[in-house]
């Protein structure tokens, strides 16, 4: 479904030192450096996918999304995505994808939610009969029938993102690309947004694009994971086999009848201890969980063991610290 080949994205930045000196000469001569924000960028993605695509900021990650999108135009490489090359065959390409920014709304500020969809209706140029269907099924999913008579600038950011949702969905898009959807959101209001993408996956097949500096994002919709890092991607793969490659360790927390005296084990490091409490870090490289929880069953008397894997943030930083980002 989608294709992206030896991608390159270039920008020229102006270049100034601080002082009404330099500013002066800035009005007569300007310095320009090249930013590589882009670097020979390649994936592909099929339908019905669900991608977490991360990254560092400044890392490439909304300029990728702009290309795919067809709003900006790369120095060179490839991208076909349905067939279409995005910023030659802008119209008929828009068509097919729906792309929110969480920083950058498409509802019109002053009017009514309900005035921006009907717009939005005649620029797509949605049929009557179709535009009722996803309009009813987006308001009754998005719980955005009590608002949407309501100007834009009068709304929570949690309402204006679900509005923003349903609005780049009504033209039933094959592609939606998503650029920090939950920034800024309530706990209520990212769960609501995180099932309805899982809704419209599952039963209409839509491929999803998300990137997002919120790990808990992306833990609970992706599957596969593109790093990018100074404009190139770093690793493509799943969320299983990162936890495999850097997610090794775990954490035991054991509840046990009163004994003040701390326990050491071979390949664990001692979290925290109090007299009926204790949590390890466990190395399972050095020593496998159960040989763990059997030599301190051995030693205490257990009422109860939680073992925890790392937290995905946890897993993200070393990933990060791996290639030096």
């Amino acid at each position: 479904m989608i294709t992206v080949e030896g991608i390159c994205k270039t920008f020229k930045v102006a270049k100034r030192s601080a002082g009404f000196i330099a500013a002066a000469k800035a009005m007569f001569k300007r310095e320009y450096i090249a930013i590589d924000a882009l670097r020979d960028v390649s994936f592909k993605i099929e339908e019905g996918e669900v991608v977490g695509y991360i990254g560092p900021n400044g890392a490439g990650k909304s300029t990728t999304i702009k290309v795919m999108s067809g709003i900006l135009v790369p120095d060179s490489g490839k991208c076909e995505i349905l067939g279409r090359t995005p910023w030659k065959e802008r119209i008929a390409h828009v068509k097919n994808i729906g792309v929110v920014f969480g920083q950058r709304s498409q509802l019109w500020w002053d009017v009514p939610v309900i005035d921006s969809f009907e717009l939005l209706k005649d620029i797509y140029k949605i049929p009557q009969n179709e535009y009722s269907n996803n309009l009813d099924m987006l308001v009754q999913t998005l719980d955005i029938s009590g608002i949407i008579n309501t100007p834009v600038r009068q709304l929570s950011l949690g309402q204006r993102m679900r509005c923003e949702i349903a609005a780049s969905l009504l033209h039933n898009p094959r592609i939606l690309f998503l650029d920090e959807p939950t920034i800024g959101l309530d706990a209520v209001s990212k769960i609501a947004v995180r099932n309805f993408i899982k809704k419209i996956n599952k039963e209409k097949k839509v491929t999803v694009i998300l990137t997002t500096h919120d790990m808990n994002d992306i833990e609970a919709l992706a599957e596969r994971v593109l790093l990018i890092g100074k404009g190139r991607i770093l690793y493509d793969g799943s969320l299983k086999d990162l936890r495999n490659r850097f997610g090794a360790n775990k954490t035991i927390t054991v509840d046990y009848s009163e004994n003040h005296q701390p326990i050491e084990i071979a390949g664990t490091k001692l979290l925290s201890w109090s007299p009926e409490r204790a949590s390890l870090y466990v190395d399972t490289k050095k020593v496998k969980v159960s040989d763990v929880i059997s030599m301190l069953s051995d030693k205490l008397e257990l009422t109860d063991v939680t073992v925890e894997n790392p937290p995905i943030e946890e897993i993200i930083v070393e990933l990060y610290k791996e290639y030096a980002l």
